[in-house]
């Protein structure tokens, strides 16, 4: 499956969805790859979907049946994402309009996974509206955005909820957040954390390539390093000591960024993050992500989508300290986040992720990518 992905539909409309522009693939992905989660219980909260820009659309909906949500409706303005998603949900009622959805009091929860730069504005409706909203990261692409949405959520008393998909959608990452409170090594002082991601050229719409739409390579596909760098240091405050941008390899997209780099200093550790655009047709996977993190009495590494010229899959964990160096396989790993949120949502708690949290993770995110020195390759 390719993550960075926009869902390829059903095999009988791909023409037609591509020739729309609304969507983007670089390898043959359907929604209906994703295993359908069962019920396991009675539904505990009602929710619905605004929002189809993203594939991340379909595993942020399994998050939420797994916690066990039911999904009454769906709006998407773009008719061939609105198809493919009916095609998977069936039972799901589409709405005629975004009101139709946020007017209904008996909805609880909105998920999201619209263009980037609308996700803050409809959260701030979705809150107003008396509901929480669960997006897709990155959930603000500006530091006016999030004055704004903290401003509403502090008022509102809403969950306003970025789906850090790197971390709460990875069982590596999972166990390795397990292991490292349990003391497996010792205090946490580092995280390294890198993103490379397959681009995909011809397959991309046109606001992929603007980063008015997406907030710049340090918003989007940093944003889940900088999340996973306050969660495994423990920091609760934290400030950018340097950052980068740059485009340094697709001239023709002028507002287009390919690489990026970060240093961040916690009150609890530090972090290295780099995030690119440059993963090679020739490796199995979307990209080879990595996360090592360092303690005083050993290091983790994760290798989250694929272990090279190794053992197959994903899900891969590397645990040495001072009595072992151990492998483990991490595919039986459960993903708590969707079940999390419905007790936060039905409870008024932040068991799934903290608020603060949530926010400093987007701050620090924008403000990396708002002071980056923009890189530049000389005869390039």
């Amino acid at each position: 499956m390719e993550r960075r992905n926009f869902i390829k539909s059903a095999a009988g409309t791909t023409v037609g969805i591509f020739a729309s522009g609304s969507l983007s693939a670089g390898a043959a992905f359907s929604p209906y790859s994703l295993p359908m989660v069962k019920k396991t219980q009675a539904s505990r909260i009602r929710f619905s979907v605004i929002g189809l820009n993203h594939g991340h659309i379909y595993s942020q909906v399994q998050s939420a049946i797994r916690g066990g949500g039911e999904l009454v409706a769906f709006y998407a303005k773009e008719p061939d994402l609105a198809a493919a998603f009916l095609r998977r949900y069936p039972d799901a009622k589409q709405a005629q309009s975004e009101a139709e959805i946020l007017e209904d009091n008996s909805i609880q929860l909105v998920v999201s996974a619209s263009i980037p730069v609308e996700r803050a504005p409809l959260g701030i409706r979705v809150m107003e509206h008396g509901k929480d909203f669960m997006v897709d990261k990155p959930g603000i692409v500006s530091l006016s955005q999030l004055a704004d949405v903290r401003k509403v959520q502090k008022k509102t008393k809403r969950i306003f909820s970025i789906v850090y998909s790197e971390r709460f959608e990875n069982k590596a990452t999972i166990k390795a957040g397990e292991l490292a409170r349990a003391g497996a090594i010792g205090d946490v002082i580092q995280t390294i954390g890198t993103g490379p991601h397959r681009i995909s050229i011809n397959t991309r719409p046109e606001w992929f390539f603007d980063k008015k739409y997406f907030g710049g390579i340090l918003c989007d596909i940093g944003s889940h390093q900088f999340d996973q760098f306050l969660f495994f240091t423990g920091s609760d405050s934290g400030k950018i000591l340097a950052s980068q941008t740059g485009n340094v390899h697709y001239p023709q997209y002028r507002e287009f960024e390919d690489f990026g780099d970060a240093m961040v200093q916690g009150n609890r550790g530090s972090g290295y993050i780099r995030v690119d655009w440059f993963t090679p047709d020739g490796l199995k996977t979307w990209g080879d992500g990595r996360l090592t993190i360092l303690g005083t009495d050993g290091y983790m590494e994760i290798r989250k989508n694929i272990d090279i010229a190794g053992r197959d899959g994903g899900n891969h964990l590397f645990l040495v300290n001072h009595q072992e160096t151990k492998y483990i396989d991490c595919n039986d790993v459960g993903l708590p986040y969707g079940v999390q949120l419905v007790d936060d949502i039905i409870n008024r708690t932040e068991t799934a992720m903290t608020q603060d949290h949530c926010f400093l993770a987007t701050e620090l995110t924008l403000l990396a990518q708002k002071n980056a020195t923009k890189m530049k390759r000389e005869g390039v």
